[in-house]
């Protein structure tokens, strides 16, 4: 059975906290807008509290409504959604940004992530694509859209190799797994997840978990099959 990153957690969550998944979709295309829309309100575990036309109306949004997840388009008016995405971060808004673009160029992959989003899902996705990736960064996971995962693949740098319990250490990590889940599913203290961390932002050159993801995916290090085995 094809389970995504993080839907076991989702489904936890959803259980003890919410019963739907709240969301606000910004986008600067009426047309565009409106098709996305209306296949999310059939979602039965989802519910559209609010849409945006441009970024500065999609953070007051965020802060008035308070949705559990954020579609943002890259380019709007006035503010990008990379700008509104750090804006949730640098506020500490319990707001899960995930951009949904047409733009697939590494530079846009990289700045949405650094600025706090959670997935990056391209226009041509089909909409059972879209739902699993919100459900995916609902549940605390991190999703990448298929196209995008390969274009961030290869590279010539070559960074030190992970060690086979780094690797393991990363790939929960970024499946949402908090430190203590980690330590608990390796059978390892927590301090020593934190040690495998540390190891493994250095060798890669990362700042955070979702950094050291991007450049494992990027280096071959980790695969997106793994990600969503």
């Amino acid at each position: 059975m094809f389970l995504p990153v993080g839907e076991s957690l989702f489904k936890k969550i959803r259980e003890e906290v919410w019963s739907v998944i709240r969301l606000l979709l910004a986008d600067d295309h009426p047309l565009t807008r409106s098709g996305i829309a209306a296949y999310l309100e059939k979602e039965q575990d989802m519910a559209l509290v609010g849409e945006a036309g441009d970024g500065e109306e999609a953070w007051e949004k965020i802060r008035a409504l308070k949705p559990h997840v954020a579609l943002l388009d890259i380019r709007m008016p006035k503010e990008d959604g990379v700008a509104v995405a750090r804006k949730i971060k640098e506020a500490r808004l319990p707001v899960i940004p995930l951009m949904l673009t047409s733009y697939d160029a590494q530079q846009y992959v990289v700045a949405s992530l650094r600025a706090g989003a959670k997935g990056y899902v391209l226009k041509t996705a089909t909409p059972e694509e879209l739902t699993r990736a919100v459900r995916v960064v609902a549940g605390g996971g991190i999703y990448l859209d298929s196209e995008v995962s390969r274009s961030m693949e290869g590279g010539d740098f070559t960074p030190e190799p992970l060690s086979t319990r780094e690797r393991e250490v990363l790939l929960l990590a970024a499946k949402g797994h908090s430190s203590k889940e980690v330590a608990q599913e390796l059978f390892i203290s927590d301090r020593t997840v934190q040690t495998h961390l540390a190891s493994i932002y250095d060798k890669l050159g990362a700042k955070n978990k979702t950094e050291a993801m991007l450049l494992a995916l990027k280096y071959g290090i980790v695969t997106m099959e793994e990600l969503l085995e």
